[in-house]
């Protein structure tokens, strides 16, 4: 089996004419006939061949739009790609992250050993240096990544790695580029890490070995520590909701428990934020199965879990001053003669019970007991996320995830690590009015609602189980994975909500 890509990425202070390299990849927008200094410096090293490009029309500058031109040995480095930011007043710092991955994403395709990034030099002080540096270095592992782990033979083998620099001739800049490098990278490679988490097929993660993947990410990390408990320990703290889901495989269910601390740092003081993620590992839909039609990516129900699982990996690797919980509930949801049914009550870690109409409504039967466990814990924010319904791919496609919760203050610091990150969400309701629509006549709850407002009626009966903590909720549904390769990114899972809900907890200690 082949090693996923491997990205070696740095910033360097070097002339754009003198920046060896297989291509220098620069940046130009679709509304100026007016080239930066730096591009234009370096387009007249080029004989004006930037400038002849743009003229035709063959490039326009449009935002996921890039061509390549050959130096002849004008400049040292033997292609620049150019790559379109759009319209320079909405150039924003996913602007620059796309480009970014599509230039690496470029660079993989055309068998590439080393790229070089110029793309900042014409975002002037719109942007700080250190933000623009993080971006660029969270796009390059973004664009870079290929899942190809279990092809055994390939006629067009690709590079093994891909050394990626940043470059600025100034030597002040690329110090300010450097400062958010650093954390860009950790964030990219921990994205990397999710994304070859949650293509892996049913057949090679299930419950079990999750948990022996979280246990060897931990290791020797500082500050990081992994509990297990197996379907023994899940039995004796009474969580039905997770065994429930779990009866009908024969693979056992599993709740993993992250804990990380600040290395020699007191931590009473610290915040402590419980972030809860769905991990099923494959989703048939139980006995309430689903179609067969696209039941392969089934195995991409775990993403949530696995988003919390590389979140807790970067955190650690940062060594941010906070206390952060990981709870990630896994089980495999088949059908079988032992498998939860419609019909049945189950009770919960919390005590609650809930009667089962659609045993694919699963999600929240894992979710609901970790949450109740992260209250326990007495945390003070908590945070799930989910491949929960699809009703919130109904209502919002592929272009943003759901966000749900208690707490307003909370609630905007979501959307605005949304914003930066670039992995956006939005804002839907959960109220009263559809926790009413999830009361059982003959247990506490039931776990489907009415036909409308799906994932609005999910989000609802997980906020059963938080008690008072401030909690929000992301159902990533249609966020998971892409269903091809775009200009700037590989098909099959995105790693959605590891740059989110990383910037979020940054976020609390600046």
């Amino acid at each position: 089996m082949k090693q996923i890509i491997e990205v070696d990425i740095r910033t360097r202070t070097v002339d754009m004419a003198r920046c060896k390299t297989d291509v220098l990849v620069v940046g130009c927008f679709s509304d100026g006939t007016v080239l930066d200094k730096t591009v234009k410096a370096l387009d007249d090293k080029l004989d004006g061949a930037i400038r002849g490009v743009t003229k035709l029309g063959d490039f326009k500058g449009a935002v996921k739009t890039a061509t390549v031109l050959y130096s002849h040995g004008k400049i040292a480095a033997e292609r620049v790609m150019l790559v379109g930011l759009g319209e320079q007043k909405k150039a924003d710092l996913d602007t620059l992250r796309k480009a970014a991955a599509t230039a690496a994403n470029q660079a993989v395709s055309m068998k590439l050993k080393s790229i070089a990034l110029a793309l900042h030099t014409g975002i002037g002080d719109k942007l700080a240096l250190s933000a623009l540096g993080k971006t660029l270095a969270e796009g390059a592992y973004f664009g870079s990544y290929r899942y190809d782990e279990f092809v055994t033979q390939a006629k067009n083998g690709r590079p093994g790695s891909l050394r990626v620099e940043v470059v600025d001739p100034d030597a002040k800049r690329t110090k300010k580029l450097n400062e958010g490098l650093c954390a860009g990278a950790v964030i990219g490679r921990a994205q990397s890490f999710a994304r070859t988490l949650a293509n892996r097929p049913a057949n090679v993660i299930n419950p079990p070995t999750l948990a022996k993947a979280a246990a060897e990410m931990v290791r020797g990390v500082r500050g990081l520590t992994c509990a297990v408990f197996d379907e023994k320990q899940l039995k004796a703290k009474k969580m039905g909701g997770i065994l429930a889901v779990g009866a009908g495989s024969h693979t056992p269910p599993r709740l993993i428990i992250l804990k990380y601390s600040p290395p020699n740092k007191p931590t009473k003081s610290l915040p402590t934020v419980a972030l809860v993620g769905k991990a099923v590992t494959f989703d048939s839909g139980g006995i309430s199965i689903k179609p067969s039609a696209d039941m392969d990516q089934m195995k991409l129900d775990k993403s949530g879990g696995i988003a919390v699982l590389a979140t807790l990996k970067a955190v650690a690797e940062l060594g941010l001053p906070l206390n952060v919980w990981g709870l990630v509930p896994s089980a495999e949801n088949l059908p079988s003669g032992s498998s939860y049914r419609p019909g049945d009550i189950v009770t919960t870690y919390s005590g609650k019970t809930v009667e089962i109409l659609n045993t694919d409504a699963e999600g929240r039967m894992i979710l609901c007991d970790a949450l109740a466990y992260a209250a326990k814990q007495k945390c003070g924010t908590i945070i799930d996320v989910a491949t929960l319904t699809g009703a919130c791919m109904v209502a919002l496609g592929n272009y943003k995830a759901g966000l749900m919760g208690n707490d307003d203050d909370l609630i905007a610091q979501i959307r605005k690590a949304a914003d930066q990150s670039g992995e956006y969400v939005w804002h839907l309701p959960s109220g009263d009015e559809y926790a009413e629509e999830m009361k059982s006549k003959i247990a506490d709850l039931r776990n489907t609602g009415g036909r409308w407002g799906g994932a609005c009626t999910a989000a609802a009966f997980l906020r059963q189980f938080v008690g008072e903590t401030a909690w929000a909720h992301l159902d990533i549904a249609g966020m998971d994975i892409f269903q091809k390769g775009t200009e700037y990114a590989a098909c099959g899972s995105t790693g959605f909500g590891v740059r989110l809900l990383t910037t979020y907890l940054m976020n609390l200690t600046s």
